[in-house]
């Protein structure tokens, strides 16, 4: 494990996790006065100190929990032991999380982006822990390929692209080649999404920041970062339901990823209702090393008001 260092996530936050034969890391922030309970699950290109400045920022409605996903954060990846990083897969592996940590109790779950979409799968193949989710909130999050705004010509590039990488030794060169720290400092402000990441910033943050995404680059295992990318232009989550509402915090045109009308067509098909609101965002994501300060515009003031209720007392069977 190598954790970053640009957070500063206080160390009784941190907890180890082991499961499966995997070994990972995860956040808690009790809020013991709080009756709810949080789950906070990250988007792509991620780990528990780029998702600090949310989860802070989740955690004044309940205890709020984040944890490491395979492959994800410096966690060891499903390929170590033998198995492919499907969405199929990252969702089995939550779904053992959430029996760890909550047993048989009732939570509210939150998903970012690629962490909807594994929820989503999550919900769709444990509907006893559907039963126990009192509010589900996705952010920013997608069910479907077509939600991306991309070209299917674009599309076609990125799924054939990450397949490239996904074969443990193209893997191999491209983490130790690709992602070698000077290629990756001397190029990525080149990249078509820099203009997006680097707009407005000082030359203190910019360095700060190109250092932190050569970490996150290098914590990130390849063939897992790959597969879930290709995954993302080839998913169709709508053919099951899931008897649970969703909340959508859209982005609207803001967000340079996900249609917003195509996001809403496509999640109305698989859940039991559907309700949006728009976040005051001028990206997909705030920066790679934002905090509260600069996270707090993801969750709007409708969402707010809904996570600051109580939590509805759920039936649960045992």
């Amino acid at each position: 494990m190598n954790p970053h260092k640009v957070s500063q996530i206080p160390e009784e936050y941190l907890h180890p996790l082991n499961l499966s034969g995997l070994n990972g890391r995860f956040l808690r922030i009790p809020r013991p006065r709080k009756k709810r309970e949080i789950l906070l699950v990250y988007g792509h290109h991620a780990s528990l100190e780029r998702y600090y400045g949310l989860a802070d920022d989740l955690s004044q409605y309940g205890t709020l929990t984040m944890p490491d996903l395979p492959g994800f954060g410096g966690m060891d990846s499903l390929y170590s032991i033998g198995v492919e990083a499907t969405i199929d897969e990252l969702a089995d592996y939550l779904a053992a999380v959430v029996k760890l940590i909550y047993k048989n109790r009732q939570f509210t779950l939150a998903g970012f982006s690629i962490g909807s979409a594994i929820t989503t799968r999550m919900l769709q193949k444990y509907p006893e822990i559907a039963a126990r989710v009192d509010l589900y909130i996705s952010v920013a999050g997608f069910t479907h390929s077509e939600d991306f705004k991309i070209s299917r010509r674009h599309k076609a590039f990125y799924k054939n692209f990450s397949r490239l990488f996904i074969p443990r030794w193209s893997a191999t060169f491209f983490r130790y080649v690709i992602l070698n720290g000077f290629i990756l400092k001397s190029f990525y402000r080149f990249m078509p999404n820099a203009k997006h990441k680097f707009k407005d910033m000082s030359r203190a943050e910019f360095k700060k920041m190109i250092n932190f995404e050569v970490e996150l680059w290098q914590n990130n295992d390849v063939q897992t970062y790959m597969k879930t990318a290709r995954a993302m232009f080839m998913l169709d989550l709508t053919r099951q339901k899931v008897k649970l509402p969703v909340h959508n915090i859209s982005f609207g045109k803001a967000d340079q990823y996900f249609d917003s009308k195509s996001v809403a067509r496509n999640m109305k098909k698989i859940f039991s209702s559907y309700s949006v609101e728009k976040a005051n965002m001028k990206s997909h994501m705030p920066s790679v090393i934002a905090d509260k300060t600069e996270t707090v515009g993801l969750i709007p003031k409708t969402s707010r008001k809904l996570l600051a209720k109580a939590p509805r007392k759920l039936k649960i069977t045992v």
